[in-house]
């Protein structure tokens, strides 16, 4: 393949059967799946390989990685005209055919297919459900499956297949590799420079002083941790969505409210969340909107056209980081100044009625937990939704503090500002 490879890469490629990577971050995991896929499409002529993640745009990355590999070298087998590569299938010469689908939120849309060989990206935070519908697609091929992930707590399949429970998944052949060990070993060459290898070194060190030792084991060294724990359980997030569409549209009379997570640099989602309150005791979602590297100046722009389409009561905005650069100008403005309130998950002092209160990132995210524990908010039954609330973890430090984060939580941190209405009694908070 004249690749430069790691040394668990190359044991990877020459490893048959089921098998599970669960690793840190930026490994080269998806990297070598990629190179994996495309190496058997080519060597096992009409053979169906599936390729999945929980949302989109997760399960485009590893298939975009495989078209890459066999663009760069087997641009002639890839068929052209009408059966050319789409963002959901290629389909190569020798009759094998790639399929690329997002999971959904219980794989109904993917019953379908019988496979020769599975590739699920972010196993760890795949909806239990969805495992009862793809497993069964390999009873008659006799397929294999491989499983990439970081971890995500303790429960779900990804985890009971990397801890081998009960000694039902004898077949699976494991790999484990830190972040930090990758960096360390991986040879310097015309991809990995020595300054590359000394900033992302850095890097690590950095995220070690940021994170807690359990957090930083869990993202950058791939272990399954029983401390950390899912803070939104799937359950009850299930039992808090309606059939997409229902919520879509204003009702009235009622009030509306906005909550707004700016992207911070390096990434890539800003997310405007809309709530419906409907006399003061539900929560509808009416409206969702994700952009995706987006000026700040485009994203006031958006935010003054829904509050022209909904006369928000209020807008929550994450003024840290990169949201400052949004909420200013809202501030300014003669439509939203009075409406626009900066919540940035610091602790925040306000002055309530000459009392003082802090607004605390898990006040946040209680807050909506306790709302969807009480059936007083209804979302609409969307993957994405799904996806960031279940990935919102937990833990108690030593100190006894409650600290919550997540991947991929660009929703979640939406929805918890704009469900704060519900909180927010005086509707006159000033935050300094």
């Amino acid at each position: 393949m004249n690749l430069k490879l790691d040394d668990w890469q190359k044991e990877f490629i020459e490893t048959k059967g089921d098998r599970v990577l669960c690793c840190g971050r930026q490994v080269g995991k998806s990297e070598i799946c990629g190179i994996d896929a495309g190496e058997y499409a080519m060597k096992n002529k009409n053979k169906t390989i599936l390729m999945i993640a929980p949302t989109e745009r997760q399960a485009f990355s590893l298939f975009n990685k495989t078209l890459d590999y066999l663009m760069r070298n087997y641009r002639s087998f890839i068929k052209k005209g009408k059966d050319r590569p789409t963002k959901t299938k290629i389909f190569l010469n020798n009759g094998a055919k790639i399929y690329c689908l997002p999971t959904g939120l219980s794989g109904l849309g993917i019953r379908f297919l019988t496979v020769h060989k599975l590739y699920a990206d972010e196993a760890s935070r795949i909806p239990e459900e969805v495992w009862t519908a793809v497993t069964p697609m390999m009873l008659t091929t006799g397929g294999e499956m491989t499983l990439l992930s970081t971890p995500a707590g303790p429960d779900g399949y990804f985890a009971d297949i990397v801890e081998n429970r009960n000694n039902a998944f004898d077949s699976f052949t494991r790999f484990s590799i830190s972040s930090k060990e990758v960096v360390e070993t991986r040879e310097i060459c015309e991809t990995w420079s020595l300054f590359q290898k000394e900033k992302a070194i850095e890097y690590l060190e950095r995220e070690k002083k940021r994170m807690t030792h359990l957090q930083y084991a869990q993202e950058y060294e791939g272990e399954i941790i029983e401390d950390l724990k899912q803070f939104f359980p799937e359950g009850l997030i299930r039992s808090c969505m309606t059939t997409v569409g229902v919520s879509q549209s204003p009702l009235s009379p009622a009030d509306y409210f906005l909550g707004v997570d700016v992207a911070r640099m390096g990434e890539d989602e800003t997310v405007l969340f809309s709530l419906q309150r409907s006399n003061k005791k539900k929560l509808t979602q009416v409206d969702m909107q994700i952009t995706t590297k987006t000026l700040l100046t485009d994203t006031v722009r958006l935010i003054k056209s829904k509050d022209l389409q909904y006369n928000y009561k209020k807008i929550y905005i994450d003024d840290g980081g990169m949201g400052v650069g949004v909420f200013d100008p809202l501030l300014e403005d003669s439509q939203t100044k009075r409406k626009v309130v900066p919540i940035n998950n610091a602790s925040r002092s306000i002055d309530m009625d000459n009392r003082k209160k802090k607004i605390l990132k898990e006040d946040l995210y209680t807050n909506l937990l306790r709302l969807m524990e009480q059936k007083k908010i209804t979302l609409d039954e969307d993957d994405r939704i799904l996806h960031s609330l279940k990935g919102i973890q937990f833990e108690y430090t030593k100190d006894k503090n409650l600290r919550i984060f997540g991947k991929d939580s660009h929703i979640a941190e939406a929805l918890i500002r704009a469900a704060w209405c519900m909180k927010d009694k005086a509707l006159n908070i000033y935050i300094y």
